[in-house]
Parts: C-alpha cells; structure tokens; sequence
C-alpha cells in the first residue's frame, strides 16, 4: 500500500498492511531534514522516510488586507496582527500582537467589521493543488476555526469573558466568522471535486488541566456551528478532523454527536485523557490521530524513551483506528534520532 491507501484505509477502518506513520515538524525540523536527507521538496522528506503524510491544504485570500505600518508585523485577513518573537535560540514565532474587536461594543460595530468576503479566495488555484497532492497523499485542509479565531480578534481572557458577560455579542460574532469560513470551505469542497479527504476544524477546548471553557457554554456557542459545519462537509464526502489540545474529554461525545470523524492529538499526560480510557470509550467513534508526547519525551527524552512511549500510544490508542503522529508539531532543536525512532518503531510494529 501507498500513503494514501493506507491512510484512506485506516480513515475507512478498513485493513492496512501495516499502521500508518504521520508527522508534523515546524518549519526549521523540515529544513534540518531536507539537508540531511539531501532534498529540496518538503515532500521528498516523506517519501524517503516511508512517512505516511496527511499533507496540509491552504487557500489564499485575494481581498484587501489592512496593511500595518509596522514592517515587522503581519496581518491577516481577519485584521489580526502578528509580531515575531524569538520564542528559542534561533527561532522566531508569530504572536498576536493586536485584536481587532478587542474595543468593539454593540452588535452595530461587529455588523459593520470588514469580514473576510468568500468571493475573494483562490478556489481555482487551492482546487488545483488538491487534485494533484491527492494523487499520492491523503489530504487535509482548510484550516477553520470558530472560538479559536474569535480569540485572536477579541483577545482570550475577553472572549472567555464574553461567553458569561457578553454572549449576544459572541454568538453574533461567531455567526459572522462561521458564515464567512462556512461558505469558503463549501466552495473549496465543490471546486476541489472529492481532492479534499478531510477539513481540518481547530478550536483548542482543553488547557493542561481543564476545559477552557464549561461544556455548557461549549453547547451554546459552538456545538451547533460545528454540527452545521459537519453536516456540509460530510455532504461533499470529505471526514471531519478536529484539533484540539488538553483536557478534551468532557466533551468528547458532543464531538462525536456534531460529525467529528478524527481526533487529534489526544494529549494523554491532561486529566481525563488516558490513552486506554479514550480507547474503551470512543474508540469505535472516532478515530485517532496523534498520541506521541510532544512536550517532553519527543523533545527530550532518550530514543528507547521515544520507542517506549510510542509503542504504548500503539498498543492502547490503536492499532486499528488510529494514526501515530507526534502529539502536535515537533519543535525545533528535537533530537533528529527521536523523530527517526518513533517513525520506525511505528513502522516496524505488529
């Protein structure tokens, strides 16, 4: 089998000839990979490592985008603006550095918020290269997001705020970005004709101890976009990838009950999420994807270390129903020999 019908077959709880391997590396691990494997395509780094790669779907936005006089800053087409920090020694990451609603009161203002219009993607060129990336890998993309989103424009302790204080102005703006995000994933679904094997749905629920917010308020806000959002997805024949860190479980099944069809990246040190617990549970659900800790054996730990706890994601996430990946992106300066020794210890197992 390829990586695709591999994936495909898993996604499909069909049998595989052996489990699949993914992985997710920040961009200096890709470009510490394309020098030791000697390639210059990202892709390459998965083809000679046997990798099983889930490949990731963008779509550009041709609309006006608030330019920031500040040259070192970036803004998107939400109007949220980014500055680089150097996060490690030779690492810089994108943090928010403005939020476009943080000062916004009443409906009339957010009515009036210049949101992202879904006339102005590029659906012919992201269709395009969905048809082809499809060919030889499962595809994964677009990223959207509902809460998530809403955090970076109105800044996380307001917007957790507004979910008690202010939920006429929170429902209203989630309409506005599910409508907006909504009808661009529709479009790309149709333009893309069946290249899009999975939309990738991220709004972080779990902090390293708790939900963020109450599954009450997760019912009221979010459950019913993401279930409309589900429902269009699935009508187009594409699965339901939903990412989101920490202690998820509590509200595990109001995924299951929305559509969700694959759960990443099941972050088994928070409370609740026991990998064998997750299993018994849902495991005939959902599927799987993720599993591996990022936060201190991938980075870490010794390679047996690395060996040890991906045979235990193995054996009590899967190994059907499930796809090993590093728990989130692997960061730079991770040891290159524990990234090589969880992908050949997946690919090794029986």
């Amino acid at each position: 089998m390829n990586a695709r019908e591999r994936v495909m077959a898993v996604l499909n709880r069909e049998k595989t000839d052996r489990v699949p391997v993914d992985m997710w590396l920040v961009p200096e691990l890709v470009e510490q990979f394309k020098e030791y494997l000697g390639v210059t395509d990202e892709l390459d780094i998965y083809r000679k490592l046997d990798i099983d790669k889930i490949v990731w779907l963008g779509i550009a936005y041709k609309g006006v985008i608030l330019k920031d006089p500040n040259e070192h800053q970036e803004v998107n087409h939400w109007g949220v603006k980014f500055e680089q920090v150097e996060a490690n020694e030779g690492v810089e990451y994108g943090e928010v550095s403005f939020n476009p609603l943080k000062e916004i009161e009443t409906l009339e203002e957010l009515d009036a918020y210049p949101w992202p219009d879904p006339d102005e993607f590029d659906y012919e060129g992201a269709a395009a290269e969905a048809k082809e990336l499809s060919k030889e890998f499962v595809t994964l993309g677009p990223w959207i997001s509902l809460f998530e989103v809403y955090c970076q424009m109105r800044g996380l302790e307001q917007a957790l705020m507004d979910t008690v204080m202010n939920p006429e102005l929170l429902h209203r703006a989630l309409d506005h970005i599910g409508a907006s995000q909504g009808e661009m994933v529709r479009r790309f679904l149709e333009a893309a004709d069946g290249a899009i094997d999975m939309v990738f749905l991220s709004d972080d629920m779990g902090s390293q101890n708790s939900m963020l917010m109450s599954p009450a308020s997760f019912d009221e806000f979010l459950f019913p976009r993401i279930k409309d959002w589900c429902e269009m997805i699935h009508s187009y024949g594409a699965k339901v990838f939903f990412h989101t860190d920490g202690a998820c479980e509590p509200i595990i099944p109001r995924l299951i009950e929305a559509g969700v069809d694959v759960l990443n990246p099941i972050q088994h040190i928070c409370p609740g999420m026991d990998c064998e617990e997750l299993k018994e549970k849902y495991g005939d659900k959902l599927i799987f994807h993720g599993g591996v800790e990022n936060q201190h054996t991938i980075p870490f730990g010794t390679s047996e270390e690395v060996v040890a706890e991906t045979k235990m994601c193995l054996e009590e996430l899967g190994p059907e129903g499930y796809i090993p990946c590093s728990c989130h992106f692997a960061q730079a300066h991770t040891p290159r020999e524990n990234i090589l020794s969880l992908i050949k210890t997946v690919q090794d197992f029986e």
